[in-house]
């Protein structure tokens, strides 16, 4: 899938939603600086286990947590870390039609 840039309006509500501790905050390290990069995500739970689904492709997160699979998940101020794992295209399925459902589409 290629990646679909955000507008700006997009970047400024999630660092605002992120900011405000009213989405959900993935941190995951860098992968060229080794700074830290800080995203709003959403994610989902199917059967016990927490999935994150980048909505616009390959993204620079997604790419970083290739790079370094150590992350952590900032929820209502509470973090977790956490060792992320890509799934097969073959096995998202379940995933997307988990996702597809909370955001009532």
């Amino acid at each position: 899938m290629t990646y679909l840039k955000p507008s700006w309006l997009t970047k400024k509500f999630s660092s605002i939603m992120a900011g405000a501790n009213i989405a959900e905050r993935l941190t995951v390290t860098r992968r060229v600086s080794g700074d830290p990069q800080q995203v709003a995500v959403t994610s989902v739970n199917v059967n016990g286990v927490k999935y994150l689904v980048s909505t616009r492709g390959e993204s620079q997160w997604v790419k970083n947590i290739r790079a370094n699979p150590n992350v952590t998940l900032t929820v209502k101020g509470n973090s977790t870390a956490y060792i992320a794992a890509e799934v097969p295209v073959q096995e998202r399925a379940l995933i997307i039609a988990a996702l597809d459902s909370c955001s009532g589409n």
